[in-house]
């Protein structure tokens, strides 16, 4: 692995694993699903902007870019609507719609990329079928 792309795995793992202790967070409230989410803005908006400078590095690795489009477009959702203007359920989904192409940019920087297609191919199935009530 080079150093640049080597760089880049690691900025994309310290990304998901910072997302991952936002949503612990989310989940070890006592609140509801439908009460707001209070996340911190700022801490939302630092994270977005590591993700948007990871994905300017990482323009050498199509895949990659894809993949850090795809949390970008999700982390911008939920900083549009943080603080306290999503609830708690919808802050949940936003988080992991966040992570899962953050782990398919790492599987992809790290050659499992055949797994992590597939992974999230049926993670994201899941997850509409979810929405969708079935």
């Amino acid at each position: 692995m080079t150093s640049e792309r080597s760089q880049i795995y690691y900025t994309c793992t310290f990304l998901h694993v910072s997302f991952q202790a936002i949503q612990d967070a989310v989940e070890k409230s006592d609140k509801g699903d439908d009460t707001p989410c209070w996340l911190d803005a700022r801490l939302l908006g630092m994270l977005l902007g590591e993700l948007r400078k990871c994905r300017q590095d990482a323009s050498p690795f199509p895949m990659v870019c894809q993949s850090l489009d795809t949390a970008i477009y999700h982390c911008g959702l939920l900083m549009a609507q943080c603080p306290a203007a999503v609830n708690r359920r919808l802050c949940r989904h936003h988080l992991e719609a966040t992570m899962a192409p953050l782990k398919e940019a790492t599987a992809c920087l790290s050659g499992k990329a055949a797994q992590a297609t597939t992974d999230s191919h049926a993670s994201s199935l899941q997850r509409l079928r979810g929405w969708l009530g079935w």
